[in-house]
């Protein structure tokens, strides 16, 4: 297993109850001593981008449930460095927010391409050894992130996938039960 930080995927294990988690794949883009902080990847939000921000009506874009923390709160990932300055580059070719006028001047002057930017709303966060706690637990597997994975073309596979990603038995994982005294 390789160890939390930038750029890692968090795997939800196949049997986490967690319903804010379950069979979910977070991106992280920070972990520190005090804390970490990441996405949800692949639980979409029941608003669209133009319904949450009024003046882009017709850019019904998708949003995603970032995770649990500030649901007052709009993030984003983006494969845009030059045209949306001041990101934050987590993995080769993959940035986390920036200058958010000018993303939303890109979709309105449609010159984005929706496969390279996902919006989240809210985020998953850990305090001061949290993450660490749940990693001795078993809670989560990791894996390097991939930019394919994190701008998934279908966000339903990418639980899938990233097992897949880790190969070997993880593989077989991946068509678990939820609960497997149901079987």
């Amino acid at each position: 297993m390789i160890e939390p930080g930038p750029g890692i995927l968090l795997i939800a294990d196949p049997f986490l109850k967690d319903p804010n988690f379950l069979r979910t794949v977070v991106f992280l883009c920070e972990h520190k001593e005090e804390g970490s902080f990441g996405f949800v990847l692949n639980r979409q939000y029941q608003n669209t981008l133009d319904e949450l921000i009024p003046e882009l009506e017709g850019f019904s874009l998708p949003v995603f449930y970032g995770g649990p923390v500030q649901q007052d709160t709009l993030h984003f990932l983006h494969q845009y460095p030059d045209e949306i300055p001041g990101g934050k580059e987590i993995v080769k070719g993959v940035y986390w927010g920036g200058d958010f006028d000018a993303a939303i001047n890109m979709i309105k002057n449609e010159e984005i391409d929706e496969k390279k930017i996902r919006f989240y709303i809210g985020y998953s966060g850990w305090g001061e050894g949290q993450l660490d706690g749940e990693m001795k637990e078993k809670t989560w597997l990791t894996v390097k992130a991939t930019r394919k994975l994190i701008f998934h073309n279908d966000y339903n596979e990418i639980w899938k996938d990233s097992l897949k990603h880790l190969g070997g038995d993880y593989e077989i994982m991946a068509n678990f039960p939820i609960d497997p005294q149901l079987n």
